[in-house]
């Protein structure tokens, strides 16, 4: 995820996706607080999100969680012990999940999302959490800025949080790929780890730049893709690296695969790049409302979900259809 701070002004809202943390330059919220429901919860920030079975979840500003059982025509939004922005969210089954956002909160369900319990925070650290993985029921990792790594080994009732590298770069997203486990990170950074998160290895994609995102592609292919357009593939976990041309110099902030195989990344302002080859080439095509996504969703019904600093809406799927 873009995790960049910037006060929250004109310029910072066209810029705020899911890979973007909006650091408020007011007093920190306190976490402990109830978030507030919304009416227009559905228009606001939100920053991540997922699909598990036929629900959609999707969080962002102000501890805001929703929830869509009918494909994304309506949302329900939850009772959450705090109003710190949430960044992410994962669940491993229906049942159980975990959100994390600024403060350093980390919140579970065991429920569906129906109750959300406070498990963690640490807002004295002033550093974001920015990503969220968990490989079982019980271990889990959750990242954030200025280099944090915290792990659980219970479900994520505790939370040890130590140092991966000398540097203190942001972690912007983990994900597992197979065995291995890899993070994008900023200054051109990237990490994998063959042993579950205990040591890892600094890749070497030649790039200065942030990278905000990491997307396995299928034949073990890595797409790894951030700051003005740059998009890197490996084929060998991260060895070796080479360019694709994406033809746009917006940011690129999330992937995923649709049900019919092709990949789309998109990007800030409006940007989509579609794949009906692995991520070999790509298609440009820029949403005329030049959104700012953060992440997108395929419902059940195979509806497209799009959130960003626009809130929640449905995209057309002629935008998919490029060739």
């Amino acid at each position: 995820m873009i995790k960049i701070f910037a006060q929250f002004s004109d310029l910072a809202l066209a810029i705020s996706v899911s890979l973007l943390v909006i650091f408020y330059s007011a007093s920190p919220v306190i976490s402990a607080d109830t978030a507030v429901i919304a009416p227009l919860a559905t228009q606001s920030l939100l920053l991540d999100g997922q699909r598990i079975d036929d629900t959609l979840v999707v969080v962002g500003e102000r501890g805001h969680i929703l929830i869509s059982e009918d494909n994304g025509s309506s949302w329900m939004q939850c009772q959450v012990p705090t109003r710190a922005t949430l960044t992410a969210v994962y669940f491993i089954d229906r049942q159980n999940g975990w959100v994390v956002g600024h403060d350093q909160v980390i919140l579970r369900t065991r429920d569906g999302g129906s109750s959300w319990k406070l498990v963690y925070e640490n807002p004295e650290a002033q550093s974001p959490l920015l990503d969220i993985l968990f490989l079982d029921d019980n271990h889990g990792y959750a990242i954030g800025a200025y280099g944090q790594f915290l792990e659980s080994f219970d479900a994520g009732s505790s939370w040890e949080g130590r140092w991966i590298s000398e540097d203190d770069f942001h972690l912007n997203q983990i994900v597992a790929v197979g065995d291995q486990l890899f993070i994008a990170a900023e200054a051109g950074f990237a990490y994998r780890s063959d042993d579950q998160g205990q040591n890892w290895t600094l890749l070497d994609p030649d790039y200065q730049g942030s990278f905000f995102a990491i997307f396995p592609a299928e034949h073990n292919r890595l797409l790894l893709f951030g700051l003005r357009g740059h998009l890197f593939l490996s084929d060998d976990a991260g060895e070796t690296w080479s360019t694709t041309t994406t033809g746009t110099e917006a940011s690129l902030t999330s992937g995923i695969r649709l049900d019919d195989g092709s990949i789309v990344i998109t990007g800030l302002a409006g940007v989509i790049l579609t794949s009906h080859d692995n991520g070999s080439t790509f298609a440009l095509h820029q949403d005329p409302e030049r959104k700012g996504f953060s992440q997108l969703l395929q419902a059940a019904d195979e509806t497209i979900i799009a959130i960003g600093n626009f809130g929640v809406t449905k995209l057309s799927q002629q935008i998919f259809m490029i060739k």
